[in-house]
């Protein structure tokens, strides 16, 4: 089919797909600890019976310990010396948070008219990861079930919490087994600017523990020479970046970065950053946000100010979250920022410094088949060139599935963008990129198995 069948195919299907997608989401299917599986066992159900209904076969669960059911289906390809593309999302969501912070209860997806970009639907999980089976599911459907390339299918029940998965790939690569991925958990850096994900950064944890006194002790009658755990751990956190803002922390890879950025304004309105308050570091917001480190705070255990002593503390300690350049070795870099820790000493005081979790980051090769495709076909959709971001957030599985199929090329593309609120109250997604990005899709599997058959030729 040519982009304008294709266009009324889909334009056809997308009161379907956006009713379907509102089915999905209104099912709280939450894996963290505590929410009742029944929600995540019905959303895998509902989801099973669309994809059976839009053509994927022999339809599985995937089993692995202490993780929600995998599902897996294929569609086999037309012809022999077509390609294979594997599609992966996830059905499971964040909790809602604060319910009272929400426009309309989280789980009754409520069709609205964003101010700036037109209608969209509100709901937990509308966006992450939701749309982006919907964007599947329309896209198999704009073939009748019979696409131009083999599908593989890939979705998980326990991405937000974690899982299993992440590791198991390179232990069966022959499940997983494609030319190509979509792994659709991503979207547009902007809504109308067709976006794919090419890196994404590592992350490690490094806990810090300070302890100067066996309990604590009158702060009048002992502060000034009695050593202050808590003002010791500050000191230390505060050797961490430089006057400017950027980490200072020696053998931490940054590069410029050459694709696509935020502009300052956009970053500081999708940031919620307050008035008149400067952003961190220098250079540009692409290698401030992907290519190079980025250092944060995001616990301290301290006495609460409500309820304070005046007395001079013995124990204070801080989890910090390091994010790390997409092909720096976090382990290395991990090490980098404990050493660093160790050797800084605060008025002579030793840290303990621990390492915790650490992940590797990703970058894609983006010169081949699959990608040429995609740009083509994201071009025909949105009428302007493909661009190229990164995301500070990570995704472990990507690393597994790139081991598991050195050879694939991995797309990392979706219905969400920047301004979804994904995570947050409010979350959403404009009808428009969920529209744009079912065509999308299809068109990428036009494309690739015409130029796929091309070089095979």
């Amino acid at each position: 089919m040519d982009i304008a069948q294709l266009t009324a195919r889909v334009d056809a299907l997308m009161p379907g797909v956006a009713d379907d997608l509102k089915r999905l989401a209104a099912i709280p299917s939450i894996a963290f600890p505590g929410y009742p599986p029944e929600k995540i066992a019905e959303c895998h159900d509902l989801l099973v019976d669309l994809l059976r209904e839009a053509g994927v076969q022999d339809l599985e669960d995937l089993r692995l310990p202490n993780t929600s059911p995998i599902i897996t289906g294929h569609i086999p390809p037309p012809t022999p010396d077509a390609p294979t593309v594997l599609l992966y999302g996830h059905y499971d969501v964040q909790p809602p948070g604060d319910e009272a912070a929400w426009a309309s209860p989280p789980f009754t997806p409520t069709e609205y008219t964003d101010p700036e970009h037109g209608p969209a639907i509100r709901g937990r999980g509308v966006a992450d990861d939701k749309s982006n089976l919907a964007v599947h599911l329309g896209a198999l459907r704009a073939f009748d079930g019979r696409p131009p390339v083999g599908i593989r299918v890939v979705l998980e029940g326990q991405e937000e919490y974690g899982s299993a998965l992440d590791d198991y790939p390179p232990l069966n690569p022959s499940a997983f087994a494609c030319d190509a991925m979509v792994i659709a958990d991503m979207g547009n850096i902007r809504p109308g600017t067709p976006t794919l994900t090419t890196a994404l950064r590592g992350d490690a944890e490094v806990l810090v523990e300070v302890r100067t006194l066996k309990e604590a002790r009158h702060s009048g009658l002992y502060g000034g020479a009695a050593p202050d755990a808590l003002l010791t751990l500050i000191a230390a956190l505060a050797t961490l970046h430089n006057d400017k803002g950027d980490v200072a922390v020696p053998g931490l890879r940054r590069e410029p970065w050459s694709g696509t950025a935020y502009t300052d304004e956009e970053f500081r309105r999708l940031a919620a950053v307050e008035p008149e308050t400067p952003l961190l570091g220098t250079g540009g917001l692409g290698e401030r946000l992907w290519s190079g480190p980025a250092i944060t705070v995001v616990g301290l255990d301290a006495p609460a100010v409500d309820t304070a002593a005046l007395a001079v503390v013995p124990y204070a300690r801080a989890l910090i979250n390091l994010r790390i350049h997409p092909q720096q070795d976090p382990k290395e870099a991990q090490q980098a920022l404990v050493q660093h820790l160790e050797a800084v000493k605060p008025f002579g005081v030793e840290l303990t410094v621990t390492p915790q979790d650490a992940g590797p980051g990703f970058a894609a090769k983006t010169g081949g088949p699959a990608y040429q495709a995609a740009s083509t076909a994201m071009k025909a959709v949105w009428g302007a060139d493909a661009t190229q971001a990164a995301s500070g957030g990570a995704i472990p599985l990507v690393n597994g599935l790139a081991k598991a199929v050195p050879g694939a090329e991995i797309l990392l593309f979706g219905a969400e963008d920047a301004a979804c609120q994904l995570h947050g109250p409010n979350e959403r997604v404009l009808l428009s990129e969920l529209r744009n990005s079912v065509l999308a899709e299809a068109a990428f599997f036009e494309a690739y198995a015409r130029d796929y058959a091309k070089l095979s030729s």
